[in-house]
């Protein structure tokens, strides 16, 4: 499986809302490939209407886990991904899923929970349709849906800073 801390372009970052302001900051990078770290990570920021990590792995997938009163969701961009990245395959094995055999992998599609964010606006027809666009990578993803629920500006920041642009 590829190592995703020696790819620079893989981060995690935790959002909520504090005082109705959107908060965004980086998370450590082992967090890019360890799915029990994400998600202590985000039960210890509740925040307003729970926290949520956003993990872009190299451009290739990303990953959402939200805690929102106890409950733990999860969503993966491309199930694909499972067969090459661990945090993908992390995913599957939390959600009780099998990776992709090898007639399957050259469909991309989500797994888990399209209803992460139901209830901030952007319901699984929504979500589903910026995760159907096959030509737009995981940050150019992750970028829609953070200006479709309100903290666009913010996030291309800190994501900026992050990344070096």
């Amino acid at each position: 499986m590829t190592d995703p801390a020696a790819v620079p372009e893989s981060y995690a970052l935790l959002v909520y809302r504090e005082d109705q302001r959107w908060q965004v900051g980086p998370l450590p990078a082992e967090a890019t490939d360890d799915l029990d770290a994400l998600i202590a990570a985000v039960r210890r920021q509740p925040g307003e209407a729970g926290s949520f990590a956003l993990v872009d792995v190299a451009d290739e997938f990303f990953v959402v886990v939200r805690v929102q009163m106890g409950r733990v969701r999860v969503l993966l961009s491309d199930v694909t991904a499972s067969v090459a990245w661990e945090l993908a395959a992390q995913v599957l094995e939390h959600l009780h899923l099998d990776p992709p055999g090898d007639g399957d992998l050259d469909d991309v599609w989500p797994v888990g929970d399209l209803g992460v964010f139901d209830d901030m606006g952007l319901d699984e027809m929504e979500l589903g349709a910026i995760l159907s666009d096959v030509d737009a990578y995981a940050d150019e993803m992750l970028s829609a849906l953070a200006r479709r629920l309100g903290f666009g500006e913010v996030y291309e920041r800190v994501v900026d800073a992050l990344v070096g642009q």
